[in-house]
């Protein structure tokens, strides 16, 4: 059976090509976007648009996604720690290293066919494309936390549109270098393709409205652990807001650049962790909440962290 995705157009996307406003809204693929626009299953008001067409503030879009299923994605076990669980939902726990779905390059291995290994397709919403059953949405693949899988259409839909209206509070923890001055903080920055660096993304003057909100959590001198609001989700939105303003994410080798880029003692790997979740259960009536713990590769970055300040002759009380 065809699922009906209603999107409504905010402000901030005003003037955008349709086929990249939907698919940023739902999580889909651009690709398997514009294959439905091809076949008229986006309407507004009605009527079919076509992939380039630019939206307003205020259209009210249906999009028709058919019943879909993956096809060619073999179950793998592939360890993963299950942290909330009903009938509607499950949250993850991704560790660093771990694909979210399969993308070229990477057709196997990733979080997709760890899923698979869990339940079979039929376990998980399918209006996000074949290769995403569940997916709402997307951790780089050296970001570690949780992570959203709808266990049905209607679900996945609720979680979707919540994103898309950002009733979903997701806070992350990150390490980066140098010390911020303010406790608490707000970056708002536009966020992009890099026009120098296609492959990566930047802070450009004609790029998506991005908002980062932080707090201080502790201090190290050198480094300095925030707490990090997602309130929109752009494409290495914290990477590249904290890059942006001179403090980067340790450990990240595509944003920063020297004792940044090799981060403080012991760390091989990005220090960046999806935390904490709260949204709307998608059957509704109650909120979800759920944590994940730094994993052990990290809280021993902090442990040396913590020891170094405390040791004699470097900053003790």
């Amino acid at each position: 059976m065809a699922q009906r995705v209603s999107l409504a157009v905010p402000s901030g996307a005003d003037g955008l090509r349709a086929d990249r406003f939907v698919a940023d809204a739902t999580g889909m693929s651009r690709a398997h976007v514009q294959r439905l626009i091809h076949e008229g299953l986006l309407t507004r008001d009605g009527h079919a648009l076509r992939a380039n067409a630019p939206l307003g503030t205020g259209d009210r879009l249906e999009l028709e996604v058919p019943d879909v299923r993956p096809a060619g994605i073999e179950p793998e076990e592939i360890p993963l720690r299950v942290v909330y669980q009903d009938d509607d939902l499950m949250i993850v726990d991704k560790p660093a290293g771990l694909v979210t779905h399969p993308s070229p390059g990477h057709a196997g291995g990733t979080l997709v066919n760890a899923l698979l290994a869990i339940g079979g397709p039929e376990t998980y919403g399918g209006i996000a494309g074949v290769a995403r059953p569940g997916i709402v949405h997307r951790l780089d693949r050296d970001t570690s936390g949780l992570l959203m899988v709808a266990r049905n259409d209607r679900a996945q839909a609720s979680l979707m549109a919540q994103l898309q209206a950002r009733r979903i509070k997701k806070t992350y923890l990150a390490l980066v270098a140098g010390e911020p001055p303010a406790a608490l903080g707000r970056i708002e920055a536009p966020i992009g393709r890099d026009p120098r660096h296609r492959t990566r993304m930047a802070v450009v003057p004609d790029g998506r409205p991005a908002v980062t909100a932080y707090r201080v959590r502790e201090r190290f001198g050198a480094w300095t652990l925030l707490e990090v609001d997602l309130v929109t989700g752009r494409t290495h939105q914290v990477r590249v807001h904290f890059a942006s303003i001179g403090h980067p994410v340790a450990g990240d080798p595509v944003y920063a650049t020297g004792d940044a880029r090799r981060g403080p003692d012991g760390l091989a790997r990005l220090f960046l962790h999806a935390w904490r979740l709260e949204l709307e259960a998608p059957g509704g009536g109650r909120i979800v909440r759920a944590t994940a713990p730094l994993p052990p590769e990290l809280e021993d970055v902090l442990e040396r962290l913590r020891g170094r300040r405390a040791a004699p002759g470097e900053g003790a009380p």
